[in-house]
């Protein structure tokens, strides 16, 4: 497999993924997908854009933030990823990755729903860690639902608390330790711009990640802040095969995107290492749209 620096054609790059029909509880584990999605474990090549840098990254154990977890841990950082107690399979495979890399690496399996705990969350990284210089808000909830009058008040909120309200109270806890030069990312989607109909919920807090991020970078900036927002298109993760698409979309999964295949997580991880890096020392506010050629505003 090519590293990031390869050039190639990047249509082809990857093969379509064509799943089988899959089902699993959420949150998914992605060591039991068919196929398993590409993190980069044996692609992504580090040249120590991140050294001695300190990060936090929920939904660090699977899909894109596991192989932002893995491209982080090369580039030098030292890593603590967040996940749900039933991802633990996922979170131990990615600690023993960014272990392999030199560097350190904790986990910590918690519920991001609660303000409390995630302000827990951030005193246990800055406690391993030492300090903190990065914050990447990717942990997301995602479960289709094709009529509103089916989508319930309690999947409505636990979309919200987990996609958005984590995002607010993870990032003002870590404001207290974020120095000058601090990054924050958050994950937002293609679904900002284009919501799908039978995920209204999460595409609607998509769209409020975008707009929560670009106004913060306005108040972070003169301190020295920056925040930045990466929107993927589709993408191979453990959200598609517990609730997140319906069973004709996932048959359908590789044609949504203008390159005729899905997005593998390991494709994602290169814009959130720039967007960590000093490299995008005058990007603030911006949304990095990874999403295989698919028209956003």
């Amino acid at each position: 497999m090519p590293d990031q620096y390869t050039f190639d054609n990047p249509v082809e790059r990857y093969s379509r993924v064509e799943p089988p029909i899959q089902h699993q509880p959420v949150p998914g584990v992605q060591a039991q997908m068919t196929p398993v999605p590409d993190l980069g474990e044996s692609s992504y090549r580090g040249t120590g854009r991140l050294a001695g840098r300190t990060a936090l990254i929920t939904g660090g154990d699977s899909g894109i933030g596991g192989a932002v977890a893995i491209a982080f841990a090369r580039e030098g950082a030292d890593v603590v990823i967040v996940h749900l107690p039933d991802e633990q399979e996922d979170a131990d495979r990615i600690l023993g990755l960014i272990e392999d890399a030199g560097q350190k690496g904790h986990s910590i399996a918690a519920d991001i729903t609660d303000a409390a705990r995630c302000r827990a969350i951030v005193d246990e990284a800055v406690s391993v860690l030492g300090g903190l210089d990065i914050l990447v808000n990717n942990a997301g909830k995602q479960v289709a639902v094709d009529r509103l009058e089916d989508l319930s008040d309690e999947q409505f909120e636990l979309t919200f608390r987990t996609n958005v309200f984590a995002n607010f109270w993870l990032t003002k806890a870590a404001l207290a330790h974020l120095p000058a030069g601090g990054t924050i990312i958050n994950t937002a989607s293609l679904e900002a711009y284009t919501p799908s109909p039978e995920r209204l919920d999460y595409a609607a807090t998509k769209a409020a990640i975008n707009n929560f991020s670009k106004g913060l970078a306005q108040q972070l900036a003169p301190r020295g802040i920056r925040v930045n927002v990466v929107a993927p298109g589709p993408v191979w993760t453990a959200l598609q095969v517990s609730g997140g698409v319906s069973d004709e979309q996932m048959e359908a999964f590789d044609d949504e995107s203008v390159y005729n295949r899905s997005g593998q997580p390991a494709e994602i991880a290169p814009a959130f290492v720039f967007l960590a890096s000093a490299e995008s020392s005058y990007v603030s506010g911006a949304t990095i749209n990874a999403n295989g050629g698919m028209n956003t505003p």
